[in-house]
């Protein structure tokens, strides 16, 4: 009888169906026709897994070490184990992408060596927590030397495949990569920002247009009481903005009222972020794009703007009595300062995105004699003596060990440079101010005076809101009966400035503006930068001009400066360089404990150039500190 298995080549198995047996031909004594070959000789020592090579078991003990490729330590599919690199972009998601495993570099050489977002070293530990992008390159400490700190950084030759890759992905995206920010179509038409809206009419027929008018203003600041009462709107009156101030305050409540507090929120790509001081809600509105933490310091600053009007004390009082108080009638008259401050943050502020403030370009020796002036003709009653000149600081003189906070610098500024009307009296005004950073419980007076009022004829339209070329001498007393006092210091202030040729070097230095980025640096690819010192809490930049020169190129610079200096000092960024680029601009972000850089250039600005000019500012800026910042300024007797 004939076997059915040479019929029957393959069965499946019963208890598995989905296995097969392959069964072989087998001769009439039940032998296999074929013998299985031969299993490899076993290893006789135990160094198969580790690095180097292993010896046979039939080689004599005295054989040489043959080489053969480091095995896989851990599982893979993959031919050849790649490096994987994830990017983080600002708007939270994240990009993975592999690249081609490069030989083990050696420890001498991996201090040259980072990666796109956190570093994770070689053989699978996590680098430091401050590790970033070539944060393990050499960066500038206190005191360390400034040569060549970013020309190691980016030397082509030392980038890690992650740098690579991306050089790959520059070339195919035509210069966008994976950094680009979307354009901010809500700064089409930025020039009606500012445009009022109107007033509703008498039969109300104009209020939809009305509220169409203010839904498309891309930035709103709204303060109401803690009762849901309307203090202040940048846009709109009380007709128009009644609704969305309903609106709010039920949702600030709903939160208090479950023991939460409500921070911030996202509608129809439109930010809110609420902030809560004391009675008072203050919240920020925007489509522009900045991030939380930007929009606080703004709220902030409009809240400090309310108290050096009222002061805390008085603040807390006219709410502890009566919690629906309209607080708009104390506050009448501040509007102005309000709205003035607003648009600052609207167009873009420097000074409350750093947090810092500029000076005026001076020679030490020059200020030094002005600083000597205020000094020589200082009385009794001055606690405070600033010389400004174009919205820039020219010389402070301070008590010891009290110095003037940046904010209430910046409020002083605003007043002074933004606001109309606050050259009424003929350029001279006697002012009660409280300054918060100093002590928000009581009342300073300041004595401002305007020079070039009293040297030029000057229109009447000129005369009610100080021009951006103006000096101005502000002295600021504790004692309210010191106006006479301080107007004679400011008389013999300014014939002194004149006799010792001062004045005319402050007017000449206003006359001449802002130096220009290819002044520090001859044909760099930089347009602008902003660089700020960290301990002096100053910062310089050049003219926005020829680039910049409309209101929606500052501001769409402006936002750029917001995007990357948003994402430096995100919560655990730890981020201690940044290269992004786009398809209008490239940008460089250099965060040091001493400095703080920011630069933009031409979108076919490579990283090596922007890199060299960025190092060769700092080096400037070291160079010229004591011309670009005011050190310390000139110290008076103590309190």
């Amino acid at each position: 009888m004939e076997d059915d298995s040479k019929n029957t080549p393959a069965h499946a198995d019963q208890n598995n169906p989905s296995t097969f047996h392959i069964e072989t031909p087998r001769n009439e004594e039940g032998v296999d026709n074929e013998k299985p070959p031969p299993l490899p000789p076993r290893p006789t020592n135990l160094n198969l897994l580790r690095e180097g090579s292993y010896i046979a078991a039939e080689s004599p003990p005295n054989t040489k070490l043959l080489s053969r490729p480091k095995l896989q330590s851990t599982p893979t599919i993959a031919l050849s184990r790649p490096d994987i690199h994830t990017q983080s972009h600002p708007d939270g998601s994240t990009e993975t992408y592999a690249t081609p495993k490069q030989s083990t570099p050696s420890g001498k050489s991996w201090s040259g060596l980072g990666s796109v977002r956190r570093l994770r070293l070689r053989d699978g530990s996590d680098g430091d927590d401050s590790a970033s992008i070539r944060s393990y390159a050499p960066t500038l400490e206190a005191g360390g030397e400034l040569a060549s700190l970013l020309g190691e950084n980016f030397d082509s030759s030392r980038q890690d495949p992650g740098w690579k890759t991306l050089e790959a992905q520059f070339e195919a995206a035509g210069l966008t990569d994976c950094f680009n920010y979307e354009e901010d179509e809500n700064l089409s038409r930025f020039e009606e920002e500012f445009d009022e809206l109107g007033e509703l009419d008498s039969e109300g027929t104009n209020e939809g247009e009305l509220l169409d008018a203010w839904s498309a203003k891309r930035k709103h600041f709204l303060i109401l009481s803690s009762a849901g009462k309307p203090i202040y709107s940048r846009h709109g009156d009380d007709n128009v903005i009644s609704g969305y101030v309903a609106v709010i305050q039920t949702i600030i409540s709903f939160y208090e009222n479950s023991g939460d507090q409500l921070r911030c929120f996202t509608a129809s790509g439109v930010r809110f972020v609420v902030m809560a001081q004391g009675p008072l809600y203050l919240v920020a509105i925007s489509k522009i794009g900045e991030s939380d933490a930007q929009l606080r310091i703004q709220l902030e600053a409009l809240y400090m703007q309310i108290l050096s009007t009222l002061t805390l004390p008085k603040l807390i009082h006219f709410f502890s009595n009566r919690p629906s108080t309209d607080l708009r009638r104390p506050l009448q008259g501040t509007e102005p300062l309000l709205s003035a401050l607003a648009d600052s943050f609207t167009r873009g502020s420097p000074p409350i995105l750093l947090s810092a403030l500029e000076c005026l370009r001076l020679r030490k020796s020059q200020r030094q004699v002005i600083n000597n002036t205020l000094l020589g003709k200082r009385c009794d009653a001055l606690l405070y003596g600033l010389v400004v000149a174009g919205g820039r600081l020219v010389s402070v003189v301070r008590p010891r060990r009290h110095s003037l906070h940046p904010s209430d610098l910046q409020l002083i500024f605003n007043m002074l440079f933004e606001a109309e009307g606050i050259k009424a009296g003929g350029g001279e005004n006697w002012i009660p101010l409280c300054l918060p950073g100093f002590n928000k419980n009581g009342y300073l007076y300041m004595y401002v005076s305007f020079i070039s009022n009293q040297d030029e004829e000057q229109s009447e339209e000129q005369s009610e809101a100080a021009r951006p070329d103006e000096v101005a001498i502000l002295l600021i007393s504790a004692n309210k009966e010191s106006f006479y006092d301080l107007r004679n210091m400011r008389d013999g202030v300014v014939e002194e400035l004149e006799k010792n040729g001062s004045m005319a070097l402050i007017k000449s230095a206003i006359g001449q503006g802002r130096f220009v980025a290819t002044d520090i640096v001859p044909g760099t690819v930089l347009k602008h930068f902003l660089y700020k010192s960290r301990a002096n809490v100053q910062f310089t930049m050049p003219a926005y001009e020829p680039h910049y020169t409309s209101l929606l190129a500052k501001r769409r610079l402006l936002s750029l400066y917001h995007k990357i200096h948003a994402s430096m000092h995100a919560k655990n960024a730890h981020l201690k360089v940044q290269h992004c680029i786009s398809r209008d601009s490239a940008s460089l972000a250099w965060v040091t404990p001493v400095f703080e850089l920011y630069c933009v250039a031409g979108p076919n600005a490579s990283r090596n150039a922007l890199a060299q000019s960025a190092n060769r500012i700092v080096q400037w800026a070291r160079r010229e500190e004591e011309r670009v910042f005011i050190i310390g300024g000139a110290v008076g007797l103590p309190l």
